[in-house]
């Protein structure tokens, strides 16, 4: 008896001490990631982009932007206890520049082979969907049938859509637009064949374009690309990488991201599977 109470108390502070090895050692990945994300006087600069409103919105104030990627820098900075810095961009293209030049600390971007030369990822903490738009009276009906000679294609310039299609496409021509907000708008104007983007941003377009006197607009059905939203960090800060792939999977399984996509009444965007 004397000898089974023993050998439960050896198993206790075992536990005890792998417990206590765990939190030393996670408090010791923290302060790493601290380091490395907060070195400009111990404030995380965030890189928020407005460009993609499936991940963050303008504010009722300058600064003050709103949507997951904002709870999820927000968090970032209350866990490792750094004040926070929300610094805004219109498109994804001016995010990775900055990043890759490490005038922010963290940036939300969608992964990308191109991109990665200069970043490294947290795993995706969002999917989200490419569409293509096209006027109602077009000859396509199918994501396939875009790649043709003399088809000429709408992209927002620096966007996934855009590294992803440069790579893709054979036959059609890109056409950049300054932002991927204003996709739609070009498409019209320079009468183009087909619109891409974020699936969500077009049908929003549709419904800010109806009844104005614009042409009918119609999605292609399905997707051509689906999208991994990560959280990224310059190239070389591995504890910072380390400790937010941590994070992120953290996010996923608490209902955090899912929990922030409906209070933000956002549609179309779907958690990531864990990694």
């Amino acid at each position: 008896m004397r000898a089974g109470y023993e050998n439960q108390q050896q198993h206790a502070l075992l536990m005890t001490g792998l417990a206590t090895l765990r939190s030393s050692s996670a408090a010791s990945d923290a302060v790493a990631a601290r380091a490395q994300l907060g070195g400009t006087a111990g404030r995380l600069r965030a890189a928020i982009n407005l460009g993609n409103p499936l991940l963050a919105r303008r504010g009722a104030e300058p600064g003050a932007p709103q949507g997951v990627s904002v709870d999820l820098a927000r968090e970032v900075a209350r866990r490792l206890g750094l004040e926070i810095e929300l610094v805004e961009f219109d498109a994804a293209g001016q995010v990775v520049e900055a990043a890759t030049g490490a005038q922010v600390d963290l940036a939300f971007v969608a992964i990308d082979p191109v991109r990665g030369a200069g970043l490294d990822y947290s795993a995706p903490y969002v999917l989200i969907e490419g569409a293509y738009l096209v006027r109602a009276d077009s000859p396509w009906q199918r994501n396939e049938q875009v790649d043709r000679p003399g088809t000429r294609v709408a992209v927002g310039k620096g966007s996934a859509y855009d590294l992803f299609l440069t790579r893709e496409l054979r036959e059609a021509t890109l056409v950049r637009a300054p932002t991927s907000a204003v996709v739609t708008d070009l498409f019209l104007s320079e009468r183009l064949d087909v619109a891409a983007g974020v699936k969500q941003q077009l049908q929003a377009d549709m419904r800010r374009l109806n009844n104005t006197g614009a042409p009918g607009l119609r999605l292609l059905p399905g997707r051509f690309m689906v999208i991994e939203q990560a959280l990224a960090v310059p190239k070389g800060r591995g504890a910072a990488q380390a400790w937010l792939r941590s994070f992120v999977e953290e996010m996923k399984a608490s209902g955090f991201v899912a929990d922030s996509l409906k209070r933000h009444a956002v549609q179309g965007a779907e958690v990531a599977p864990a990694s």
